[in-house]
């Protein structure tokens, strides 16, 4: 009896998550494209810009790495960006996620993970109407086969993973530290200049690689450009280095946000 009296306040529980994850999401989607003529489309805009961009400047320099195919390298930085902008948004929206809602959280006793998750949650949402398709055509125009189409989902679950892990982490640390945003931005720039985006890989000195590899971005990039650009079967080597960066950094974000939140009400 006590242990299905305890099953249905873990589903109550998972439940009433749920409905505020929804009402949390909406919330932000709707606050952030209120008034918006592409709306969500906006999150694609900038990708596709950059990659016009890099493409004009860097285009037939890079376009040998990629078989001298300027297209190639069109579809490359693509891949690249998109997955720095996710990265960028979700983290950067995660951020200040608990602190901005410290008054709704003084006056009602809600899951404080639920606030990074929410802004993490609504950028998937945004990347599945719009960056998604376009990787999914891709993939399946080279490769011809669904199941590459279906392993984009992979380095997809690693990357968030990845922003859910650093979400969780920087969310925490700036309800102690409010100086968090500038040095924040700081380490995103880091990461997207170490990240193979406007540049291939092939061209890092082979005394510099070893740092660049510590950037969990890359084997996501790598993955994702392998599975939609090359034609062949997913490279379940770089799946499988994607996906362990993915769930180490989810665990140590989650880790340090459960030991952390105890001390959140004092300093909200």
């Amino acid at each position: 009896m006590t242990l299905s009296i305890q099953k249905s306040l873990n589903w109550l529980q998972i439940r009433r998550y749920w409905e505020l994850l929804q009402v949390l999401v909406m919330r932000n989607l709707k606050v952030r494209y209120r008034g918006s003529l592409l709306g969500v489309y906006w999150s694609l805009l900038n990708p596709l810009i950059m990659t016009a961009l890099y493409s004009a400047i860097f285009g037939a320099t890079f376009a040998s790495y990629y078989g001298n195919s300027i297209v190639n390298y069109v579809l490359a930085a693509f891949t690249g960006l998109v997955v720095i902008n996710f990265f960028s948004s979700s983290t950067s929206q995660a951020l200040s996620s608990v602190v901005n809602n410290g008054a709704l959280l003084n006056k009602i006793r809600l899951p404080v993970s639920v606030f990074p998750v929410s802004m993490v949650v609504a950028n998937i949402f945004q990347f599945a109407v719009g960056a998604f398709p376009l990787l999914a055509a891709i993939a399946l125009i080279n490769s011809k086969s669904i199941l590459n189409v279906l392993a984009l989902l992979l380095p997809l679950l690693s990357l968030i993973l990845v922003c859910a892990g650093v979400g969780f982490l920087v969310s925490a640390l700036y309800v102690f530290f409010r100086d968090l945003p500038y040095f924040y931005e700081l380490v995103v720039f880091v990461l997207w200049i170490s990240s193979p985006v406007f540049y291939p890989a092939a061209i890092v000195p082979p005394q510099v690689k070893p740092f660049l590899g510590l950037n969990p971005l890359s084997p996501i990039i790598e993955s994702l450009r392998q599975i939609t650009l090359s034609g062949n079967l997913p490279d379940l080597n770089l799946i499988w280095g994607a996906l362990l960066s993915g769930i180490i950094i989810f665990a140590l974000g989650w880790t340090c946000f459960h030991m952390w939140r105890h001390q959140f009400m004092d300093l909200l």
